[in-house]
């Protein structure tokens, strides 16, 4: 990189493992921060990594107090922030729903129209009801925003899920979701440091779209081998290369992780044999 980076992570909360295992897995070995020490630096990267609140990260990158951070998608969107969203990370995956109480007869989103609705998201529920041209109370609440309900607070609640487990927990449904998110690595909007940015969402990128692959190898006989090729979902060609064994050929070639399931006993069944697959570390477009 041409000069380090400063680099906002998560201090705490959900995103802060995986954030943390997506720079380890990414080589730039970040050197794990002693006890209540808020900033750190990386090994082999000229980066230096300032832990705080997820909820914060969006203003700190917007106002320069660091180069780029990683944060929640709904908090980006929630703070209005001047960022630029550099690469999403593809975890810490959930989204905003509106809930009520399982006993409530509403049936859709619509149905909150003259409601009391709790958030912990107010600037995105009201973006999202207006569109709807859905006129609502909001009540912001910071935390337990599935309980508003039992206490009388308000009659549903828009609030972030991710199984589901917590709204069932608490009495609620699920009438419709409002907004999709994830981590996501922001920059300052109007950065001139292309370069250094560019290098790190790069490496980055690179871990991620190796986490979404698995590199696949099989043997299999030449007069089959049309058949079975044709069950690969690749770009442009496997790599097809002669063996020993007169006749039979070795097929590798790049396939998504989500198809492994029920790619294996097509292989199979169409005459591959010797059937390997690999994780990959890192893959750059």
């Amino acid at each position: 990189m041409t000069r380090r980076l400063t680099m906002a992570l998560p201090s705490k909360g959900r995103l802060r493992e995986p954030s943390w295992s997506l720079l380890e897995a990414s080589g730039v070995s970040p050197q794990e921060p002693g006890e209540r020490v808020l900033q750190s630096h990386c090994l082999n990267a000229d980066i230096d990594l300032l832990f705080v609140r997820a909820d914060d990260v969006p203003e700190y990158v917007q106002d320069g107090v660091v180069d780029c951070g990683i944060t929640g998608l709904d908090l980006v969107h929630e703070r209005g922030a001047d960022v630029e969203v550099l690469l999403r990370l593809g975890y810490g995956k959930c989204s905003l729903q509106a809930a009520v109480s399982i006993e409530d007869g509403a049936q859709g989103i619509e149905d909150l129209k003259g409601r009391r609705i709790a958030t912990s998201h107010p600037r995105i529920a009201a973006q999202v009801l207006e569109d709807l041209g859905i006129e609502a109370e909001l009540v912001q609440v910071t935390g337990s925003v599935e309980i508003s309900p039992r206490l009388g607070l308000a009659d549903a609640v828009i609030d972030l899920v991710s199984t589901g487990s917590t709204l069932r927990t608490n009495g609620l449904r699920s009438i419709g979701k409002i907004f999709d998110s994830e981590a996501v690595l922001v920059g300052r909007s109007g950065s001139t440091d292309f370069e250094a940015r560019r290098t790190l969402t790069m490496v980055l990128g690179s871990v991620i779209n190796a986490r979404a692959n698995r590199y696949l190898l099989f043997n299999v006989r030449k007069e089959l081998l049309d058949e079975v090729t044709a069950l690969l979902p690749t770009k442009g060609s496997p790599t097809v290369m002669d063996l020993a064994t007169s006749g039979v050929v070795a097929v590798h070639a790049l396939v998504p992780a989500s198809i492994i399931w029920s790619l294996l006993p097509k292989l199979e069944a169409c005459g591959a044999s010797s059937i390997l697959t690999l994780p990959v570390e890192r893959m750059v477009p």
